[in-house]
């Protein structure tokens, strides 16, 4: 299966199951609809006046390079299973440190923050068994990751931080090492809890929907009013005091703000340098709901966000915007400019934004 689609003037080609990305011309572009069979006489009744036959006769042999390299209309077996080296290892844990909420987000996949359960705080044993679960069933792994979720952790601090020295203790014993997250609201941020977070937890997430009008809509206090006021001077404080990096500022779009590229530009304007939203999912009967419906419009905020990501980043304005973001080390990074683009056998990387890279610019990063 592939997906052929145009992003700020160039012609891109993803192939689905490989994950290979390919530039391509308008040729490249015309032939991908005779795929994956190739007839040569139907390619020659569709294009000869278009194109040139030694210009078609090149263009099905650089795609036929690329399916024989598994890089174009490349085949996935439903019967295929991941093969595992050994006993399989668990190495990173969500530990819900509350199940409970000083929000009443209406959307809360965790049903404002109880799990449509009774309200409580996870206790410092059952924290501590956890911790050596995850040590126990960690096999070859050294490096383990510890996310404190909820609901709002920071109902429960002071568990959290003695689980953190008790990982730490682990760490010594068992030679591994904990690398610790949280996932907050911010509400309950201040300067000695900052303080703690900065030096023990390699990753932070503040959850901000963005506009204030949007945030307050569905993101209220016990008491219904607005967090937006209360949330945004902790979240900048703590993205200052973290240098701009190693956290995220987490939104959720739903069918009120499907603009939602305005909320991440408006989120880049408070001076956040590390941005995510993501859609909500809902049942249809919510009214917050997105459906098919809601797609082109969706895409298009996309389209805008996207101009304006590459144009604040030519401005010296730039910002990471997550789904923007690519690993490139973990399968094909490449477009073969070969096909179409008269570059050689350079190969490029393609971001999700439209910027185009040669490949070397992204290793060790």
């Amino acid at each position: 299966m592939i997906h052929k689609f145009e992003v700020n003037g160039i012609r891109l080609v993803l192939d689905v199951n490989s994950g290979a990305v390919h530039i391509i011309d308008e040729l490249i572009w015309d032939l991908l609809d005779y795929g994956p069979d190739f007839s040569q006489e139907a390619v020659d009744k569709g294009l000869s006046s278009k194109y040139k036959p030694e210009d078609l006769k090149e263009g099905l042999s650089e795609m036929k390079e690329l399916m024989d390299a598994e890089m174009l209309f490349s085949l996935w077996d439903a019967e295929d299973k991941p093969v595992m080296a050994g006993e399989p290892v668990i190495k990173a844990m969500c530990l819900h440190a509350a199940h409970d909420c000083n929000l009443r987000c209406s959307y809360c996949f965790a049903s404002t923050g109880d799990f449509k359960g009774e309200r409580g705080l996870l206790d410092l044993e059952t924290g501590k068994r956890a911790l050596e679960f995850l040590i126990q069933h960690s096999g070859h792994r050294r490096n383990l990751e510890v996310d404190f979720f909820g609901g709002e952790p920071m109902m429960n601090f002071e568990v959290v931080r003695q689980l953190v020295q008790y990982g730490r203790e682990l760490e010594k014993k068992h030679n591994k090492r904990f690398r610790f997250t949280i996932t907050t609201n911010g509400l309950l941020l201040d300067d000695e809890a900052l303080e703690y977070i900065n030096r023990e937890f390699v990753n932070v997430v503040i959850s901000i929907d963005g506009r204030p009008e949007v945030h307050d809509y569905l993101r209220k206090t016990r008491t219904g009013s607005g967090s937006y006021e209360h949330i945004l001077p902790k979240a900048v404080k703590l993205a200052e005091s973290r240098n701009q990096r190693d956290y995220y500022v987490r939104g959720t779009f739903t069918k009120f703000n499907k603009d939602f590229d305005k909320d991440v530009l408006h989120l880049a304007d408070q001076g956040f340098q590390q941005i995510s939203v993501e859609p909500v999912v809902a049942p249809e009967q919510e009214e917050y709901h997105l459906s098919a419906e809601d797609l082109p419009e969706i895409n298009e905020a996309y389209e805008r966000l996207m101009q304006a990501f590459l144009q604040r980043r030519k401005q010296g304005r730039g910002f990471n915007f997550f789904h923007f973001m690519v690993d490139l080390e973990q399968g094909p990074c490449a477009a073969k400019r070969s096909t179409g683009c008269g570059a050689g056998n350079e190969y490029v990387a393609i971001t999700p934004a439209g910027d185009i890279y040669p490949c070397h610019q992204f290793v060790g990063d």
